[in-house]
């Protein structure tokens, strides 16, 4: 029963992601931030997709992100602060987030509030 239901959960994100994805396109303009959330990490990508290259990555098991032993919303606010640095840095002002099917709240926003905080826009 545990195993049917992950898969019902699982297939439903899928169709959600895919819904999402119809309507987001990464320009060079405008590139994408794509979120991916597992139990115990969160990774961020800003991707350009009309050349298909990640310009940008952060996550919590990232070489230079010093992880601090704090809540997972604490840490995803942190990923997405490292992140939106590294965009600026860059020369990105302006994205689109894609949320992968997740809902807007807990540590995809707390990623999505510190990138913005860094200085990115969407």
């Amino acid at each position: 029963m545990i195993k049917k239901n992950y898969i019902i959960r699982r297939a439903m994100r899928t169709r959600r992601r895919m819904a999402i994805r119809k309507r987001l396109q990464g320009t060079t303009e405008r590139p994408r931030l794509a979120v991916f959330r597992s139990l115990s990490n969160i990774y961020a990508q800003i991707i350009n997709d009309t050349t298909g290259t990640t310009l940008v990555s952060m996550s919590t098991i990232a070489k230079d992100f010093d992880a601090p032993k704090s809540k997972r919303v604490d840490v995803s606010f942190q990923v997405g602060l490292k992140l939106g640095e590294k965009a600026v840095a860059a020369g990105i002002k302006t994205v689109c987030f894609d949320r992968s099917g997740y809902k807007y709240h807990g540590r995809v926003k707390a990623l999505a509030d510190g990138a913005r905080k860094a200085g990115l826009e969407f």
